[in-house]
């Protein structure tokens, strides 16, 4: 199994270092979504006194010609300060920092969804839209190679992994558990987790959060796992089909639900809304993964518990249909649905944005697109 190499630096020795006292002054971890639209870049700054609210953090820059955001010519970005959470890797007092970003002449950069969806769940608050997210993701070595997986070979067949115990049936749970008390500890609504179908993959579940705050505690828990991670010397993976064959994807199913739904009644509104997203699919495979669709691709083939990308389908308790009521739902007459089309490796901010704009807003553009399995 390969690990980093900097996973076998002393744990001790750093231990003495951050044992020692900081005064007054207080390290803030700037945390931001690079050009790609996945991955997470950062950077700390001191200072002078512990912040209490987001608002007394100060705006900060970087480099975006080294993250894939600009060119040399011009590279200056802005990052500014959105949400704050604790730091469970230095402690209290310091801070997680999430961080738009701006380009040099102040609009957002190409992969800062966030603006424009903070924009649309304002104009639908006295809805009070709920999401819950579950992010599947699979724990590889630094080699690319599942953690836990013979080197040359595979491991027995899909069936004893999904919520397993032991060692033979559980890869990594130690990270899942770190990953579990650090979000717990930051302030993030992280509310379950569990081992997933395929050996190595697991998921960890966000919710429920309303409006803006789901992208922000979402892309705060991926932060925190990939730094876990990083800890034990492995890598945690989103992508939507990390092992071709018969082997499992990940995604990342998105729970939604309005005031209206979740009172008695809301049936009809659950339904009226997987109606709208009928009409609209392909708008809404093109928002559910950072290419387009491209990488749902891989995924959503009508096997392995997905549906097939091409076409639309709901059902009750159905997790091959694009969309799923639970059972419960179905029986209590209200509650929320679940769509279950969200890669992986899905903008969190771009998801939501997309179920609201189809469900409450009512928009209704919809452009087919070609997709290849």
């Amino acid at each position: 199994m390969a690990t980093s190499a900097s996973s076998s630096l002393s744990k001790a020795v750093k231990q003495q270092y951050m044992d020692l006292p900081q005064g007054d002054q207080v390290q803030a971890m700037y945390i931001w979504i690079d050009g790609t639209g996945e991955g997470l870049r950062c950077k700390t700054r001191t200072l002078d006194s512990e912040p209490k609210t987001v608002d007394e953090l100060p705006e900060w820059n970087f480099d975006g010609s080294s993250t894939y955001q600009s060119e040399g010519s011009n590279s200056d970005m802005y990052l500014i300060p959105v949400a704050m959470f604790r730091d469970p890797f230095r402690k209290d007092p310091n801070k997680l920092v999430l961080c738009e970003v701006l380009k040099y002449n102040r609009k957002p950069a190409e992969t800062n969804l966030r603006l424009t969806c903070r924009k649309i769940m304002d104009m639908v608050d006295n809805q009070h839209p709920w999401f819950g997210m579950e992010q599947e993701y699979t724990i590889l070595g630094v080699d690319g190679h599942p953690y836990g997986w013979p080197s040359n070979g595979f491991p027995g067949p899909q069936g004893p992994y999904y919520c397993g115990v032991g060692a033979d049936k559980a890869y990594g749970r130690d990270i899942v558990e770190a990953h579990y008390r650090a979000c717990l500890y930051a302030g993030v609504q992280i509310c379950g987790t569990n081992a997933e179908v395929m050996p190595a993959q697991w998921e960890f579940q966000v919710g429920p959060c309303e409006g803006i705050n789901m992208g922000d505690h979402l892309w705060v828990a991926r932060f925190i796992l990939h730094r876990v991670c990083e800890d034990f010397g492995v890598v945690a993976s989103f992508d939507p089909k990390p092992i071709p064959g018969n082997w499992n994807g990940a995604g990342c199913h998105t729970n939604f639900s309005t005031k209206e739904m979740r009172e008695d009644g809301g049936l009809k509104f659950i339904e009226e809304s997987i109606e709208k997203l009928g009409k609209r699919h392909h708008y809404h495979i093109r928002a559910y993964d950072p290419k387009g669709g491209l990488d749902n691709a891989r995924r959503l083939t009508g096997h392995h518990e997905t549906s097939n990308i091409h076409e639309f389908s709901a059902g009750v308790a159905n997790r091959g249909a694009s969309i799923r009521i639970p059972r419960s739902v179905g029986q209590d007459k209200k509650g929320y649905f679940e769509d279950r089309r969200p890669s992986a490796n899905c903008d969190p901010y771009a998801v939501t944005e997309a179920l609201i704009r189809t469900c409450l807003l009512s928009e209704t553009e919809e452009e087919p697109v070609e997709y290849k399995n």
